[in-house]
């Protein structure tokens, strides 16, 4: 569908879906919408625009959903900024609609080759309220409700999907509360549901201060699951204590290999997520793990322990290779960790059990916290993402694309 001359992106069409039992419905939507794109052009120069993008009708079993809120998860930032070299961006456009480009070094331009000239939509997650809906009964029953969506694309003022897609917040719940209800959420529980398939007891988890290690310290103290946390600062150690934590490791401190020992001994702990990714945390978490072992060990063996140890690399915060020293036997692996093919591991149905539990505790188990909210245009700012980007705990934003 094309705008006709002089219509402007709010202007609203009626347009009519059938479903095969002839049912019409009639309905509004809007035409067109705002949308943050990013592209990498082969000249090595990263673009950040606002575009204006046409919008197509929900289908019969699809919604429009006006996004309200949307966070910027470390994933976003991996996709918006690409290899780009963020902090010699130049802005220009116009304030509604501004360009951000970057220059992306040469020797990078490899990592980049999968997207150039590729104009991509970002934004993994978000919420909003449904304002118009295909001919199917369960898209007509989203109708003006506030939901959660997974499906990328979410910077932007409003999204077509498939209705069973949406996630129905609480009725009291707003945009807000449910903008991060999937990602974080959902990996969170995912971590849990991988300790118990693959015979773990007890966890590790790592740049555990985050909104994502607080809920999963609210899921294991609900769950009766031993949790060892480390973080990066003091102060981080305070947070986790104050919601309950037992067992907080500090990695900047000269006992910290000493104290994780004894955590994993006192918890026996063999399974370990890293959101840093780089350096030597993964190895030396291995390393403790084997030393928490061997402590308890009856009999002595050349090979090292015969419980396995697993740390799965899920983020990455350091950008540095991955090392390790191989101090911890033989029965170990290192491996990656992502949200989505888990879930299309484990099936439509346990997936649907993980997000009815984020639904029912929501303002609990759950709960996201924000440093604050931009606008579309405001997140290409410079001086915002300056702020963002760091990706530091406690500093993560929402992005509300009707925001001016």
């Amino acid at each position: 569908m094309e705008l006709k001359d002089g219509q402007s992106r709010d202007t609203a069409v009626t347009f009519v879906a059938a479903n095969q039992d002839e049912f019409r419905m009639t309905t509004t939507a809007p035409t067109a919408g705002l949308q943050l794109r990013s592209l990498v052009k082969p000249s090595g120069e990263l673009e950040l625009s606002l575009q204006t993008v046409t919008l197509s009708p929900p289908g019969q079993d699809e919604v429009m959903v006006r996004i309200e809120a949307s966070p910027i998860n470390p994933s976003d930032i991996g996709l918006l900024f690409g290899a780009a070299d963020i902090s010699s961006a130049r802005r220009s456009g116009t304030p509604a609609e501004p360009i951000l480009t970057a220059p992306i070094a040469e020797a990078a331009m490899g990592s980049m080759a999968g997207r150039l000239n590729v104009s991509l939509p970002v934004g993994n997650e978000g919420a909003g309220v449904v304002v118009a809906a295909g001919a199917s009964a369960d898209a007509r029953a989203l109708l003006g409700k506030t939901v959660a969506v997974l499906g990328g694309a979410m910077y932007a003022q409003y999204r077509v999907l498939p209705a069973d897609q949406c996630l129905v917040l609480p009725p009291d719940a707003t945009p807000a509360e449910g903008a991060s209800c999937f990602v974080n959420p959902l990996t969170a529980l995912g971590m849990v549901e991988t300790m118990r398939r693959e015979g773990h007891t007890a966890l590790v988890h790592t740049a555990a201060a985050s909104n994502l290690g607080q809920m999963l310290n609210r899921i294991c103290q609900q769950d009766g699951i031993a949790l060892v946390n480390i973080v990066r600062k003091p102060d981080q150690v305070a947070v986790l204590k104050s919601i309950g934590a037992q067992y907080v490791c500090d990695s900047s401190s000269a006992s910290f290999l000493q104290d994780l020992t004894e955590a994993l001994i006192a918890t026996g702990a063999t399974l370990a997520f890293d959101a840093t990714g780089g350096g030597k945390l993964a190895g030396q978490i291995l390393g403790c793990m084997e030393a928490a072992l061997n402590r308890t060990a009856k009999a002595y063996s050349r090979y090292g322990s015969t419980t396995h140890k697993q740390v799965y690399l899920y983020g990455g915060l350091d950008t540095r290779p991955t090392e390790f020293i191989r101090n911890f036997g033989m029965a170990w692996g290192m491996g990656g960790w992502l949200l989505f093919p888990f879930l299309q591991k484990i099936g439509p149905q346990a997936a649907l059990t993980l997000k009815q539990r984020v639904a029912a505790e929501l303002k609990t188990t759950f709960a996201s916290h924000y440093a604050g909210e931009l606008s579309m245009a405001e997140a290409l700012q410079p001086e915002w993402i300056a702020v963002y980007g760091q990706r530091a705990t406690g500093a993560k934003y929402l992005i509300n694309p009707h925001r001016r």
